[in-house]
């Protein structure tokens, strides 16, 4: 397609994407996972859903949109024009998360205006639930609109669309600011926290080894659904934000960047927010599990209670809410190009069209969250949609392009860009193993909502906004790849250059990583199973933990970052070479 748009640089392209699969579940939902799920434990899992489905996925998705440099929908047409659909599936899913994610940024813009005066005052739990929210008794009885959320709802929305007026361009410049300032803002917050009194009793509630509970299914499901909701796949961003890659652009190690970046935030995140509930049952007078909350409650409850009793107490409100609605607004604008572009693809709008268009659609489905009953559609949507609507959409993608798509063609153009190399394994995670373990963890999920359903609400509301959004979305789906079916579709041509950018040494630095966590991991575990007979090695397990997944996250980022910077001059007399010989 002559006129779409590129990325200013790589750099540009990564932190665009590094700022879509980091939002606000880094720092009110990841943490609580992991306390709830083995602490040190479950980070292991973690560790390992993320190798084996966060990393594989994202080549996947990247690879697929820079291949066809098409948005999802058409990316799938291109495949085949019955699997249209399931790209709309995925945009679709987005577009619903969009919604109400909106909603919540919102809230944060209201809040960065409370934090001046704090507002929320002593009893901050009222002052949200009843002063604010307006929270009626349940889904049925809606209370009206609530003006001020409305408000900064529509301001919220104008800031969204500002972010991506012209497309790649525009986001270009704009992730310099809303992703390098959210992680400055994290740092603030994570030296604040683990230096607060009490804060230690915090973090070793977060990262506390249950190692028993490896041994639990749940623990490896809520491990891996962690990844796909965290990293942004199944959404159709990945696919449309690679489609504007340029031809030369590197695939595999940018995806290992960002995964890296990705889980270490929601790492660091945890030490901010641990170390500030310690500190909140320290001066409370309560014990650490008493004080615990995630989600919402967190953000707008929990927190403003914390930076109350803070020195700076104003100082460090307006700080927090920033960072809350710097790491929001990336993923709504992310969120907001995948629709975007899938419509310009599909009908030839421009880009200005597209944005307003679905910004529009998008402010009127999330009215019926500003209102007094909006938490509650908001929760059920939200939890139906993670499951039900992402987790399937990964499933039936990976089911697809692992079925009717030539992977090892996929897996081979992948290579011959990049940095790094992965092997047959990658198809077999997402042929076999992948669409196993989503399946699992889709069919345990159905069983445990069906039969017991979700937070006591009523089974009307959850046919509604559950079963009935995510049974509406693939009829949706399919509806939008009839119209136009026979169109021609006006896509770049596929580039694959005939030497590849590295040879054997790009399989050895993946390799190097892989083979010095799994050693580190060993000794790890040498020393936790002495640690049963030594007592005395018992205390410096949580910080040995903490160690070893700081360096496999952290310390990985910056390894593969490190050989990006190094290849820069290389890799761009390779693409004069190797690309003008595919033209000849």
């Amino acid at each position: 397609m002559a006129g779409r748009e590129n990325w200013s640089s790589r750099r540009a392209f990564i932190l665009a994407a590094i700022g879509s699969a980091i939002g606000l579940g880094n720092i009110w939902r990841f943490p609580f996972k992991c306390y709830e799920n083995g602490g040190g434990a479950f980070l292991i899992a973690y560790i390992v859903a993320m190798i084996t489905a966060g990393i594989p996925l994202l080549i996947l998705e990247l690879s697929l949109g820079h291949h066809f440099k098409l948005a999802a929908p058409l990316s799938f047409r291109k495949i085949g024009k019955k699997f249209e659909w399931i790209g709309w599936w995925a945009v679709f899913v987005g577009f619903i998360i969009v919604s109400y994610y909106a909603v919540v940024m919102a809230w944060g813009l209201n809040y960065s205006v409370f934090s001046f005066t704090q507002a929320w005052g002593e009893n901050t739990k009222d002052f949200f639930f009843k002063d604010f929210l307006g929270l009626t008794d349940g889904p049925f009885q809606l209370g009206g609109i609530r003006i001020p959320i409305l408000i900064s709802l529509i301001v919220g929305w104008i800031i969204i669309v500002g972010a991506v007026w012209k497309g790649a361009k525009t986001v270009s410049k704009v992730v310099y600011v809303t992703v390098f300032l959210p992680w400055l803002l994290l740092i603030i917050f994570v030296i604040r926290g683990v230096t607060l009194p009490g804060s230690m009793e915090g973090i070793t509630y977060y990262l506390q080894p249950h190692f028993e509970q490896l041994l639990n299914p749940s623990v490896w499901i809520t491990a891996y659904g962690q990844i796909f909701y965290s990293l942004s796949v199944g959404f159709g961003i990945m696919i449309a934000y690679a489609s504007f890659l340029p031809k030369d652009a590197e695939i595999i190690n940018s995806s290992i960047i960002i995964t890296l970046s990705n889980c270490s935030t929601s790492f660091l995140g945890g030490f901010a927010v641990f170390g500030s509930l310690g500190y909140y049952a320290h001066i409370s007078g309560q014990a650490v599990e008493k004080v615990l909350s995630g989600g919402p409650g967190l953000a707008f409850i929990t927190y403003p209670t914390i930076i109350n009793n803070l020195p700076f107490a104003r100082m460090f409100g307006i700080i927090f809410f920033l960072m809350l609605l710097t790491l929001a607004i990336d993923s709504a604008f992310s969120l907001l190009e995948a629709v975007s572009s899938s419509m310009r693809d599909k009908f030839g709008w421009g880009i200005k069209r597209s944005n307003i268009t679905v910004a529009l659609v998008g402010l009127i489905l999330g009215l019926i969250f500003t209102t007094g009953a909006g938490l509650f559609w908001l929760d059920i949507v939200d939890k139906w949609i993670e499951f039900f609507g992402l987790s399937v959409v990964v499933l039936i993608e990976c089911v697809v392009l692992g079925w009717f798509f030539k992977l090892d063609n996929l897996r081979e153009y992948a290579n011959s860009y990049s940095e790094i190399k992965i092997g047959k394994l990658w198809n077999y995670l997402i042929k076999l193993i992948l669409p196993i373990v989503i399946f699992i963890l889709v069919i345990s999920e159905t069983i445990k909502l069906i039969s017991n359903g979700y937070e006591n609400y009523p089974n009307a509301a959850l046919l509604i906004a559950g079963w009935g959004v995510v049974i509406m979305i693939p009829v949706l789906a399919i509806i939008f790849s009839f119209i136009g079916k026979n169109k021609k579709i006006e896509s770049a041509p596929i580039i694959i250059p005939k030497t590849p950018f590295t040879s054997d040494i790009g399989f050895q630095r993946f390799n190097k990583y892989l083979y010095t966590i799994l050693i580190f991991g060993f000794l790890l575990a040498v020393y936790i199973i002495l640690s049963y007979f030594v007592i005395s090695l018992k205390p410096a397990i949580i910080f040995l933990i903490g160690v070893y997944i700081f360096l496999t996250l952290i310390g990985g980022a910056v390894y593969f970052t490190v050989i990006s910077i190094k290849d820069g001059n290389w890799r761009d007399i390779w693409a004069k070479e190797a690309l003008r010989e595919e033209k000849d």
